[in-house]
């Protein structure tokens, strides 16, 4: 993270901090009379949303491309697109415990973030095309509906289990409707699958068809580890949604699906670049950076 640029990490600190408040407020607003906390909570994400917007701004003043190139702007877009969810969603869903949920979801991703930022790198020439965007917008939206699903679970799961320990006060107004619930996630999960299968399509044919770009043989690139990650994603995801269809699962397996497809989410989007090296990326070399330290290099 200390390697962005310097406006770059001040922009992005100021994301972390107004995250970490939103997060504070996320826990205040589930105490008894914590009502009153709930505008901080969406105050503090609306400005952490300009500010992962005025980065993106930024990257892509600087790679002369849409900012979908490298992991860093992927996560940022990821967030941004979680939080305006949250803030349209929040107009309808009012229950605190929804967005209590939601804060520390984009927290967490937001530290992931920050784990894996670094400095603007040159875009490949392949990264402009038509498809790759399409690829990576469908992949990005897929992400994003996997975590309104993984939060909606969480929700679930939690009213469930308070319900059925017949804390019922405990679930009266703090958290939303088991059955909106149920439904949100599996309208998540399909709007996931749909993007996905988009993204998975377009990344296999784009790639199949323009391999002299890539500098190996599309087979080698089809059996990375981000890839293979992302098929068994979609995978699990294809299976929840027939045997939901065939009403052999339903509730909290449907939820506890959902946390499992997360997890793997998180292993294909990042595990993948840390651990496995995977080459699937759309970035090249980094770009020098503006400022005193570039000329320090110089």
């Amino acid at each position: 993270m200390f390697k962005l640029p310097l406006i770059e990490l001040v922009v992005f600190v100021s994301v972390i901090s107004l995250s970490v408040t939103a997060a504070i407020m996320g826990i205040l607003q589930t105490r008894p009379g914590g009502q009153k906390y709930k505008p901080l909570l969406g105050h503090s994400l609306a400005l952490a949303i300009v500010g992962e917007a005025v980065i993106l701004i930024f990257r892509a003043a600087a790679i002369k491309a849409i900012p979908l190139t490298g992991l860093f702007e992927s996560m940022i877009v990821l967030t941004l697109l979680l939080g305006l969810i949250y803030l349209i969603m929040g107009m309808v869903i009012r229950q605190v415990w929804f967005g209590s949920v939601m804060s520390w979801l984009i927290l967490l991703i937001i530290a992931i973030t920050a784990f894996v930022a670094h400095p603007a790198a040159k875009p490949q020439e392949i990264a402009s095309a038509p498809w790759a965007v399409a690829h990576g917008l469908a992949m990005i939206l897929g992400g994003a509906m996997i975590l309104l699903a993984v939060v909606t679970a969480c929700v679930y799961l939690l009213g469930s289990h308070r319900l059925k320990q017949k804390q019922v006060a405990k679930v009266i107004g703090v958290v939303p409707n088991i059955q909106k619930l149920e439904r949100i996630n599996l309208l998540a999960l399909k709007a996931a699958l749909i993007s996905f299968t988009i993204g998975l399509l377009t990344g296999i044919t784009g790639v199949w068809l323009k391999a002299e770009f890539l500098g190996e043989e599309p087979l080698a690139w089809l059996v990375d580890s981000k890839i293979i990650g992302m098929v068994i994603v979609w995978m699990v995801l294809t299976l929840v949604l027939v045997m939901h269809r065939l009403r052999l699962i339903k509730g909290k397996r449907i939820a506890h699906a959902t946390i499992i497809a997360f997890v793997w989410i998180i292993f294909a989007f990042v595990g993948a670049h840390v651990l496995c090296k995977t080459k699937h990326t759309f970035s090249g070399d980094n770009l020098p950076v503006p400022g005193p330290t570039r000329e320090l290099n110089k």
